[in-house]
């Protein structure tokens, strides 16, 4: 064991142990509840959000272009300040972060909700409140990854991730269909309004979640420097990352961007497309099913391996194997990735010390983020060579080898359930 595994280990539980809150089984904790139900609320909305912008943005006059310009002005203050997100996720309280970012998110989708509803809505002021909504993002997601360990003991972590998730990855089933007929009947204005309702209750939600702050922190840039230094002295959390990186980019390069595409060419269409899409959402509710009675013990093995059943529907469609095929290749896909999702958040919180939590997670989250144009960047220069079934079963086998690559690192298999490295 290496020093830096050592301090690593020890820190973390006795962070852990430090830090204030309701540690009990995850129904039993009110604070839970409540954030389960912020949480739950909130994804009603955002399950609309993206059919609804893309509708508004057509609305307007835009074409994909303009769609383009409005999704990147969104991503882009994500990136930017996920960092500082992760500062203040490790010196403020939690529970206020998540209220305020909630607070911005329905200022935001309210105003965009207004302009649509006007018709004064134009390319830059969708984009305006986009950057808004991603400044939104940039602090909640690092807040976000801290709250559950402060509610709930060690030993109900899993069940209280699996929980989580679980209403969230159900309206991911329904969702998207909600949000079809609300902007087909009422148009894309109404759905953006709920949107922003959700963000609003759910911060009210929140405003009765009151956690105590991790640590009484330092300078910022003292306490991103430490912050880098403890994810870069975890070999486990950065080669994690790391693979992370190659695995996004190479499933949202195949699965969305090419996807639809071979959908329309190979099948029906956009109703075989939607199916697809279907299965794997039903994936996603399954996995967190089977999150809440399978505890695994070697939990980062089993959040690698899982997660590259993501190669299954990639190699289905760029096989160009019949429908059935690929819908049950999506369902196991959306399995896998809930369960490493489960567990990979389940070993961070208890092999990362409660008062690096919001730093790590915000490096761990740049390092996704900036995976995506990438991806969308290679896979568009590689389809102009080769054909897109051909790019599809290229992206599979890349998720295939960074998963062989990251299993190969030693202390994947040390990061259990039982023994914090």
């Amino acid at each position: 064991m290496t020093d830096a595994e050592d301090r690593s280990g020890t820190t973390g539980t006795k962070a852990a142990a430090r830090v204030p809150g309701v540690r009990t089984a995850p129904l039993r904790s009110a604070g839970f509840r409540r954030f389960v139900l912020a949480s739950l609320i909130s994804a009603t909305g955002s399950a609309m959000a993206p059919l609804a912008l893309a509708y508004a943005v057509i609305g307007q006059g835009g074409g994909a272009g303009s769609l383009g310009v409005v999704l990147a002005v969104n991503t882009v203050p994500t990136v930017v300040f996920l960092l500082l997100g992760g500062v203040l996720a490790d010196r403020m309280s939690r529970s206020r972060i998540l209220l305020g970012g909630n607070l911005a998110a329905a200022v935001a989708q309210g105003a965009l909700a207004v302009i649509v509803l006007t018709g004064a809505a134009s390319t830059a002021s969708i984009a305006a409140c986009g950057f808004l909504s991603g400044v939104a993002v940039a602090f909640t997601v690092p807040a976000g990854q801290g709250v559950v360990n402060q509610l709930v003991g060690p030993e109900h972590l899993q069940q209280a991730n699996a929980l989580v998730r679980l209403p969230t990855n159900a309206v991911r089933v329904l969702g998207p269909v909600a949000g079809g007929l609300v902007v087909a009947l009422c148009g894309p204005g109404w759905a953006l309004a709920w949107d922003a309702l959700s963000f609003l209750i759910a911060a009210l939600l929140l405003h009765g979640l009151r956690l105590e702050a991790p640590v009484t922190a330092g300078g910022v840039l003292n306490d991103l420097r430490s912050g880098w230094s403890g994810f870069r002295s975890r070999t486990w959390l950065w080669t994690y990352t790391v693979a992370g990186m190659v695995v996004v980019a190479a499933w949202l390069a195949g699965f969305q961007m090419l996807g639809p595409v071979l959908a329309a060419r190979l099948y029906s269409g956009a109703g075989s497309w939607g199916l697809v899409q279907g299965a794997f959402a039903l994936g996603l509710l399954t996995g967190a099913l089977v999150c809440l009675w399978w505890k695994p013990y070697r939990l980062l093995a089993v959040a690698v391996g899982t997660a590259s059943l993501l190669f299954l529907p990639l190699t289905a469609m760029g096989l160009a194997l019949p429908l059935p095929a690929v819908l049950f290749a999506a369902l196991l896909a959306g399995i896998g990735l809930d369960v490493a999702i489960v567990a990979w958040t389940t070993a961070f919180q208890l092999h990362v010390p409660e008062d690096e939590l919001g730093r790590a997670a915000a490096f761990n989250s740049v390092g996704e983020r900036c995976a995506i144009p990438l991806g969308y960047l290679l896979a568009a220069l590689a389809a102009g060579a080769w054909s897109d079934r051909q790019v599809l079963l290229v992206c599979a086998g890349v998720i295939v080898v960074a998963t062989v690559l990251n299993l190969c690192v030693r202390d994947v298999y040390r990061v259990n359930r039982t023994t914090p490295r």
